[in-house]
């Protein structure tokens, strides 16, 4: 086995780490111990994690050293996963990343009881923390999975989206997050509105995983669009608040993706019905359940009419910025995510860039059922365009605690 200084490894994707193990190059048990050392070096003034597993995380990587020489190919052979803590070990994902060769390190913080709003993370050493700005959120409520993505700590984590709670992570840790077509994967509420999802730091390893959790095959073809598909912008749906920082910055990259070829958009004056009675009354949170099927099937005929014209659509992430540890005050974060969660179509966060106070910003990208190959295709795209990028917009943040 071939090997060299490990100085890199916040800076592999999970399918490059893949690779080097297949090949020989790294062995399972390198890849965990650099990735529990990154851990140790970047975790504390961030508190993306509640728990380590590193006894767990050894035996793992032995087993998965051990079939890698008997010659099984697995295809995410050594990758280190943060695991969602309201998930565990047991989840259907993290079961299927196991078995594709990702090795568990540790739990990664959510909101835990006690208020209202999802968009944070807790931990028994304080709040989890932004990488980008300890004085703002991460999102939430992959709050923890988020911020070790995009910390380098891991190159893939778990997450769970039932309103928002993968891509709103993704948007303000400035990473990507993947919500699936509902019904992929087994749903986590019996709603059906909840899908596990990952957070990565590119659209290769969030194919990756879509193809070990769901059998799907979108890695081997995944490649930037053919051509540029035709894209429905707004930044509203017609019934948002969404402030003109962000709009600005989500508008100006769409159009940059089409310089690249990789959309054709079209400003539109898309007017879906405001989700939210719908979404709580399907999840049992008060609310009138006839009004509410009303409201999903006028959601559906509305998207359905979009889709006849258009490839995707494409929306701010979140209407708002990062907010402080104090709170989202009166803004709703969810407001451009859930309606998807309610008619099932993917959907995808990725890094869109920066207000001028610094605040990352998410483009939401929402297709079909079943093509989130369209969806991981911009994503490449969008990856092109921010080649050579600092892994840290504000890498001074990492040495601060904030709070």
């Amino acid at each position: 086995m071939t090997t060299h200084p490990f100085d890199d490894y916040s800076k592999l994707a999970a399918t490059q780490i893949a690779a080097q193990v297949l090949a020989g190059e790294r062995s399972a048990r390198e890849v965990t111990q650099a990735a529990l050392e990154a851990v140790a070096r970047l975790d504390h003034p961030v508190r993306a994690f509640t728990e380590l597993w590193p006894r767990h995380a050894a035996t793992r990587a032995a087993e998965v050293d051990r079939r890698v020489r008997a010659g099984e190919r697995l295809p995410l052979a050594g990758v280190p996963l943060a695991v969602k803590a309201t998930e565990g070990l047991n989840a259907y994902q993290t079961v299927r990343l196991v078995a594709a060769g990702c090795i568990p390190i540790g739990a990664t913080a959510t909101p835990g009881r006690g208020t209202s709003w999802q968009t944070w993370g807790n931990t028994d050493r304080g709040p989890t923390l932004n990488p980008h700005n300890p004085q703002w959120s991460p999102g939430g409520s992959s709050a923890g999975s988020a911020a070790a993505v995009a910390c380098g700590m891991v190159p893939l984590a778990t997450g769970s989206d039932g309103a928002g709670s993968v891509r709103i992570p993704a948007a303000w840790c400035a990473v990507t997050g993947l919500k699936p077509t509902n019904g992929l994967v087994p749903a986590r509420d019996r709603a059906g509105l909840n899908i596990a999802g990952p957070l990565t730091r590119s659209a290769a390893d969030a194919a990756a995983y879509l193809d070990a959790i769901a059998g799907t095959s979108t890695l081997r073809g995944l490649a930037p669009p053919l051509r540029p598909l035709r894209a429905a912008w707004s930044a509203t749906l017609g019934f948002a608040e969404t402030t003109q920082r962000i709009t600005d910055v989500t508008h100006a990259f769409v159009h940059q993706l089409a310089d690249a070829n990789a959309l054709a958009p079209d400003d539109v004056a898309l007017r879906l019905p405001d989700p939210a009675p719908c979404w709580a009354a399907l999840r049992g949170k008060g609310g009138d359940t006839d009004s509410a099927s009303a409201t999903r099937t006028a959601l559906l005929r509305a998207l359905d009419d979009a889709f006849d014209e258009f490839d995707v659509l494409a929306t701010p992430t979140t209407p708002n910025p990062p907010h402080g540890h104090q709170g989202p005050g009166h803004a709703m974060s969810v407001a451009l995510t859930w309606a998807f969660n309610i008619t099932g179509h993917p959907a995808i966060s990725i890094p869109a860039g920066w207000t001028a106070k610094g605040e990352p910003v998410g483009l939401q990208l929402v297709s079909r059922p079943g093509r989130e190959t369209d969806l991981l295709a911009v994503a490449i795209s969008a990856e092109a365009l921010s080649a050579g990028a600092p892994l840290h917009k504000n890498a001074a943040a990492l040495g601060k605690s904030g709070t």
